[in-house]
């Protein structure tokens, strides 16, 4: 094993695995504001949500300033929307005119900015916020969800068959993804319970 100095990031020495969702928020004028994170996930067993902010984005800000914030999971084909969602607030093209471009609907609940067509759609109010180092862990509530048909799971569907034809879109930090569509089943002991 090669030893990392902890004085730096050790996020940025390594390739991982980790899910790349798109939060949406809306700014005080009601304008729809994106921002992709890879740190993210649910924030437990139960309809929690969390991912990783710094108070200077426009992300916390809005989220702190509403109380609510949607997640949208994009699929593999919605890298570029993904990508493009990424663009600073000053630069050459405004990010306001880059997100009119791209396909967005409103939360049913609160309107913050889904990505139409993507694989999970997650409603959440703000539950907690932990502060981390300079940044901030939002943790939310899940008060709405929809799935796309396609990765809907069925007790009687196989479920490599399924990812295979609905492959997910994965963040390789720091700075590339990837496209699941292969999977195998993991190999729990014998009786084994979460």
């Amino acid at each position: 094993m090669h030893k990392l100095d902890t004085n730096f990031p050790v996020w940025e020495r390594v390739f991982m695995v980790a899910p790349l969702v798109l939060i949406g928020t809306n700014d005080a004028q009601g304008q729809p504001n994106l921002a992709p994170k890879h740190m993210a996930g649910p924030a437990s067993w139960d309809n929690f949500f969390g991912f990783v902010c710094a108070r200077s984005h426009t992300t916390w800000k809005n989220a702190n300033r509403s109380g609510t914030f949607a997640v949208s999971y994009p699929r593999p084909e919605q890298v570029l929307q993904t990508a493009l969602a990424a663009s600073p607030c000053q630069a050459e093209s405004p990010k306001a005119e880059i997100l009119n471009r791209l396909a967005l609907k409103p939360a049913p609940l609160h309107g913050d900015p889904f990505l139409e067509d993507a694989l999970l759609h997650l409603e959440c109010e703000l539950h907690q916020q932990v502060e981390i180092g300079g940044n901030v862990l939002l943790i939310g509530k899940v008060v709405s969800a929809a799935v796309h048909p396609q990765a809907l799971r069925h007790s009687d569907a196989d479920e490599h068959e399924q990812i295979h034809h609905c492959p997910l879109l994965a963040y390789l930090p720091p700075g590339r993804y990837a496209v699941i569509d292969e999977s195998q089943a993991f190999p729990f002991p014998r009786n084994y319970q979460r």
